[in-house]
């Protein structure tokens, strides 16, 4: 089954982000059939900045990502997002793919499911 997981929110401050990977993580345990797609919208694209320093015991975002594309797992962006809070020449994480509303629109049409956080 193909799988697509939204997100729109920046990675802390609200529980949405972390939710949603959180969720993308457990589809990708065990025996389950999931193609796993994982498509990051406004401030969530700032999810994907390298080296979040976060304090001991908190969750961390990129390490959640780095597992989820790890796993086989695609992890794309809104390329004009990531342009308006000038991201567009940072290191960002590896494995995850520039994209725009044509990727997106594809990837809707794939999925069986379509989950938005």
């Amino acid at each position: 089954m193909k799988i697509l997981l939204i997100i729109n929110d920046a990675p802390y401050g609200s529980d949405r982000t972390y939710n949603a990977l959180r969720t993308a993580m457990a589809l990708q345990k065990g025996e389950r059939d999931v193609e796993l797609f994982v498509f990051l919208f406004a401030d969530a694209v700032t999810a994907l900045l390298k080296d979040q320093q976060t304090t001991q015991g908190f969750y961390n975002i990129e390490r959640m990502l780095r597992s989820i594309i790890k796993k086989g797992g695609r992890v794309s962006y809104c390329g004009s997002c990531a342009g308006f809070r000038g991201l567009e020449n940072l290191d960002l994480i590896e494995g995850a793919e520039k994209g725009n509303m044509d990727l997106l629109a594809d990837w809707i049409v794939q999925a069986q499911q379509v989950i938005p956080f």
